[in-house]
């Protein structure tokens, strides 16, 4: 079935996923990881080691290469505590990818054109087969914001987008950037800001007080969306963004 589009996909399976089998329209979410660990064999090592409870349906290595761990219709351990808009727990509702990269802990770097070629590749794949739409397709940051830093600034979300493989905003962003920094919001901003960011569909977490939550969300926000500037800061331009996103 890969190979009829030219994916080159080996099989070596992990034993952390949940049965039953979910429906095929279950299928909502694409959820974008970097495995975080030193060493590629370390990171296949724990995704398959049942002490581990951690998993996902796929692994794209350094050299493009990619790993079959889990049958996309099972529900494999790779989103934890998360939710999206209405939807929690997005392990039941997502295929979760793996990228091999050592992430912000030990040398965060720029995913190789290789990795990114598969990705395109396999992204291609799923969203046809499961109808996937462009602004279901998320970090693990997105979906855990008080957890989680992948895939991280260095993910090329802009570009993918431009392949309608996931959600952008159309803004110039040589022009917008003016608006960044020294043009902090006021309060009333800011709580158009957060309802914006509710309104794309980042939510609250762990009941964090209004200051605390929205910097938690906001950074998370930029991650995807504002990458040249993670500061946790909502400026104008953030609050442009988010409005062209909606």
């Amino acid at each position: 079935m890969y190979r009829k589009i030219g994916l080159k996909m080996a099989t070596n399976y992990s034993p952390n996923f949940n049965l039953p089998k979910r429906l095929k329209k279950r299928i909502k979410f694409i959820i974008i990881h970097y495995t975080g660990m030193k060493k590629e064999s370390e990171a296949i090592q724990r995704l398959q080691d049942p002490k581990s409870k951690v998993s996902s349906h796929y692994l794209i290595r350094k050299n493009g290469d990619m790993i079959k761990l889990i049958p996309d219709l099972y529900e494999a351990w790779h989103a934890g505590v998360s939710s999206w808009k209405h939807f929690k727990s997005i392990n039941k509702n997502s295929i979760g990818i793996e990228i091999t990269n050592p992430g912000h802990q030990y040398g965060y770097r720029n995913f190789s054109s290789k990795q990114i070629f598969s990705l395109k590749k396999l992204l291609n794949f799923l969203i046809k087969k499961y109808k996937i739409k462009k602004n279901c397709i998320l970090g693990h940051s997105d979906i855990s914001p008080d957890r989680k830093k992948d895939p991280g600034e260095k993910f090329p979300w802009e570009m993918l987008a431009k392949n309608k493989l996931g959600h952008w905003h159309n803004l110039d962003q040589k022009k917008i950037k003016k608006f960044r920094k020294k043009n902090l919001l006021t309060n009333i901003e800011q709580k158009i800001f957060l309802k914006n960011l509710h309104k794309i569909g980042y939510n609250d977490v762990k009941g964090y007080k209004f200051s605390k939550n929205l910097k938690c969300l906001t950074i998370a926000f930029q991650r995807h969306f504002r990458q040249s500037l993670v500061n946790g800061k909502i400026d104008k331009e953030c609050l442009l963004i988010s409005n062209k996103l909606l």
